[in-house]
């Protein structure tokens, strides 16, 4: 139960299905409830994208864009990505760090749950290095047909696997019960889509951090999202929000739920705070 007249200082959003819907840049709406929040409390983006894919986002949102303040310091401008392997500073998009493992086991594990499933490993600010081709404007940056002893040969900070022979919910039958070892894994409800990162790394690890650094109290957290890799988040968050077109999975670790991102679901919560 938060108390009366609560007000988040540190807000985390993911981005596809919350801030923007499909391919389309955020609403007016949400662009002026994430603008006006942000004169407020932190902005944080949460997001399972590459540091490549974000940075259209961030500007059309305009955060990194004011000036750092003393209240907090330089951690104010900061994003999550890779599901929490990555962190980048929003204003000069530098990476501030990266958390990395070992593809083999991984790919090994999910590669006999999902014969035929193609594999992508992250090259931190450049792309993707991959064993086989994925369908066109899937992953951000440069991408690098490799041999298998390439795909596996460097540590990465994320591994996806797109299978191209079921749908979302044949993968999430397939993965029920596979023991990937040293990994955290996320599914996708939309694709059949599996993604990869170290084991004890996510959204809420990373967010948590953030706070930490911020001196911000976890029940002082809003987290808004709509994915399998957005459920860590929404627990940990002091107000954790689901959107409306959320996996039912998804809805019962939130603590509300708010609209669909068509309905600018995101919007209606920041609003509530203004």
């Amino acid at each position: 139960m938060l108390p009366p007249r609560w007000q988040p200082r540190l807000i985390a959003l993911d981005i596809d299905g919350t801030t923007v819907h499909e391919k389309n840049p955020p609403s007016p709406r949400v662009l002026a409830a994430v603008r006006e929040i942000g004169r407020h409390a932190v902005v944080t983006l949460c997001t399972g994208r590459t540091v490549l894919g974000v940075g259209h986002v961030l500007d059309q949102l305009e955060l990194g864009a004011r000036p750092r303040t003393d209240r907090y310091a330089d951690f104010e401008h900061t994003t999550v990505c890779s599901n929490g392997a990555v962190v980048l500073d929003t204003g000069s998009r530098e990476v501030r760090y990266a958390i990395r493992f070992e593809p083999g086991p991984v790919v090994a594990a999910v590669r006999e749950a999902l014969p035929g499933a193609v594999f992508g490993c992250e090259e931190v600010g450049r792309g993707q290095r991959v064993g086989a081709p994925f369908p066109d404007g899937i992953l951000a940056g440069r991408v690098r047909l490799v041999d298998e002893a390439e795909l596996l040969g460097e540590p990465t900070p994320k591994v996806v696997a797109y299978w191209p022979h079921g749908t979302p919910a044949d993968v999430a039958e397939r993965m029920e019960g596979v023991e990937v070892p040293g990994a955290e894994v996320t599914l996708d409800h939309e694709l059949p889509w599996v993604s990869m990162v170290p084991e004890g790394v996510s959204k809420a690890s990373a967010l948590a951090e953030v706070a930490r650094v911020l001196g911000v109290a976890q029940a002082d957290v809003l987290a808004v999202g709509d994915g399998d890799n957005d459920r860590a988040m929404l627990r940990w968050a002091g107000l954790g929000v689901a959107m409306g077109q959320a996996p039912p999975e998804v809805k019962a670790d939130a603590d509300e739920v708010t609209g669909t991102v068509e309905e600018d679901g995101l919007a209606a919560v920041l609003e509530r705070y203004l």
